[in-house]
């Protein structure tokens, strides 16, 4: 059962978010103290409580014998708007929550609550100083039938939803919460094999002498001050037994010196407290939609921490819902646009564009990726050259987000600057491609992005050509379209047997150069790069050889995509 939206009023400084979008992953963001964090503890507030109903009494859309005034939950002098309560003394904070079912889901709603769904379940809850309202507000035929069968539906919702809020202040002790509850779920499913019940039995054996001695000890005292008193038991109860062995743990982190984790420092127990969630978001559902809501998961995190975090709360997002706030680019979606939330003045709305959100988070964006929504990096200014003309030629969809600025190509000057670029463009909220020579140089830059946590395997291409061990740009074009520019600019024939071989196409012609009694350096090694690549912006069509363009043609697809899911986020 998904969460698909969500919408609450009058709950702490939030007047109105009206039906926000709650997708696998959702980001909420914006300055301090505008309303992000109320707005996510509104959300969980309102999954708490219906996480709560199951077997509760409702009665004209009232939940009867029940009232929510924690102070960890809903209070109302605390969570109504303050300058409304003199107005509205009996006002309520509304919240609504919109799930889409599964086909498996709707046929067992049909047989438990016993009417049929067209897919969604749109449910309101009003939490005030009164009990607590609880309506389906589904519209149509089929909403007055449903609206009598409210303590079956919210019994049904209950049993399907399980939260999770981790706070942006996240200590030892929330870790081990995490592990307990873990221990705990894992030692129950021993608690029905004879010989542990053999071994608690023993256990009883051997307390209950001493409780017995304990039990007449304060009998004894109190009979000095209360003569009546016949008879002291002191109990300890069956399940109170199992309890105790579910949950005894402590957690030592052996990072080189084996420490109790609420010694270690606070990132490493904030960091403890999420990683750990993987586990739990990977154990038995029973049947329940994990929520995972996060404030500032990049609290007290170094930046390569947080790159492995976001990398964790991926995994999660994959089959759980995760929604988080922030003040990090990184956690941004730039895929799917709607997905970040936008709270600004005690009002949120999903986001329209990029630049909303780099606006709101303070990024300045340089010139060229202002407009860019897709970056492809790549190592020289003339493959920037080159590869602009041959992805233009080869796909119309990339040759008119190259003239719209939505696509842009620029040099790292240097696989060395892979992992810098990369992280300028994060942060200006683009996603980005790399295109790289498959040469020493190319892989260790790639290697290190990787390690960083600034691009996987699906975010890179290399100029690979089969039969060379290294291999660059220039090795993938005809030979025949650059022949003739060198013997007439440079004097060097490439008919040299120096310029054969297996070897990377600049290694060759520094030989076949040399060999022809011409001078090398990197400064002319630039300039003959910079001529062959004026000459395949100039001759796209032809360019490349027709044996090595696989990599091109991958690039180009691997680029169409990634615009084509940016598109689909705008939805």
């Amino acid at each position: 059962m998904q969460l698909v939206s969500f919408s609450v009023t009058n709950y702490r400084s939030i007047t109105t978010a009206y039906k926000l979008p709650v997708r696998q992953g959702t980001v909420l963001i914006g300055p301090n103290n505008e309303g992000k964090s109320n707005v996510l503890r509104a959300l969980v507030t309102a999954l708490e409580v219906l996480q709560a109903l199951s077997g509760r009494r409702i009665l004209a859309g009232r939940l009867r014998s029940y009232r929510v005034d924690s102070r960890e939950t809903y209070y109302w002098p605390h969570d109504f708007p303050i300058s409304l309560q003199d107005t509205k003394p009996d006002g309520e904070s509304v919240f609504e929550i919109e799930f889409r079912l599964t086909a498996d889901e709707i046929a067992a709603f049909q047989a438990e609550v016993g009417s049929t769904l067209n897919g969604t379940l749109p449910i309101e809850l009003a939490l005030g100083q009164r009990e607590p309202g609880f309506r389906v507000i589904k519209k149509g035929p089929g909403g007055p039938a449903l609206s009598k069968k409210t303590e079956k539906i919210a019994n049904f919702v209950a049993k399907r939803i399980n939260i999770n809020y981790i706070p942006a202040v996240r200590t030892a002790e929330a870790a081990e919460e995490v592990v307990s509850r873990m221990v705990e779920r894992e030692l129950a499913a021993i608690e029905d094999d004879p010989a542990y019940r053999s071994a608690l039995a023993k256990v009883e054996e051997l307390q209950q002498p001493l409780l017995n001695r304990l039990s007449d000890g304060i009998r004894d005292t109190l009979r000095e001050f209360l003569p009546n008193v016949k008879q002291v038991r002191v109990e300890i109860p069956k399940e109170a037994r199992y309890r105790a062995l579910r949950r005894a743990c402590e957690i030592v982190v052996d990072d080189g010196t084996p420490t109790h984790l609420a010694r270690k420092g606070d990132g490493v127990q904030s960091l403890a407290a999420l990683s750990l969630l993987r586990q739990r978001s990977s154990g038995p559902s029973q049947g329940r939609q994990l929520i995972l809501a996060i404030e500032e998961p990049e609290s007290h995190l170094h930046p390569s921490a947080i790159h492995q975090l976001k990398a964790v709360l991926g995994e999660i997002a994959r089959t759980n819902q995760v929604i988080m706030t922030t003040h990090c680019p990184l956690f941004v979606d730039r895929t799917a646009i709607k997905s970040n939330i936008i709270v600004h003045r005690n009002k949120a709305t999903p986001a329209k564009n990029v630049v909303a959100i780099r606006t709101i988070l303070g990024v300045r964006a340089s010139d060229n990726l202002q407009h860019a929504e897709l970056m492809l990096l790549v190592e020289g200014e003339e493959d920037r050259v080159a590869l602009k003309a041959l992805v233009a030629h080869g796909s119309k969809v990339l040759a008119s987000a190259l003239a719209q600025g939505s696509l842009g190509i620029e040099s790292i000057q240097g696989g060395s600057n892979l992992s810098y670029k990369l992280s300028q463009v994060r942060e200006a909220l683009c996603s980005s491609h790399c295109f790289l020579d498959h040469d020493a140089a190319g892989l260790k830059a790639s290697n290190k992005a990787e390690q960083d946590g600034l691009l996987t395997m699906a975010d890179v291409h290399f100029s690979i050509c089969n039969g060379q061990k290294e291999s660059e740009i220039e090795d993938l074009y005809d030979e025949g379209l650059y022949s003739a520019m060198i013997l007439n600019k440079y004097g060097v024939s490439t008919q040299s047997p120096k310029f054969k071989g297996t070897g990377k196409w600049s290694d060759r012609l520094k030989e076949a150069f040399k060999h022809q009694g011409k001078p090398w350096s990197d400064q002319i090694e630039a300039r003959v790069k910079a001529d062959v690549a004026e000459l395949v912006s100039a001759n796209a069509s032809t360019a490349v050889s027709p044996h090595r363009k696989g990599c091109v043609d991958a690039l180009v697809g691997a680029l169409e995509m990634k615009l084509a899911a940016i598109a689909e986020g705008k939805k």
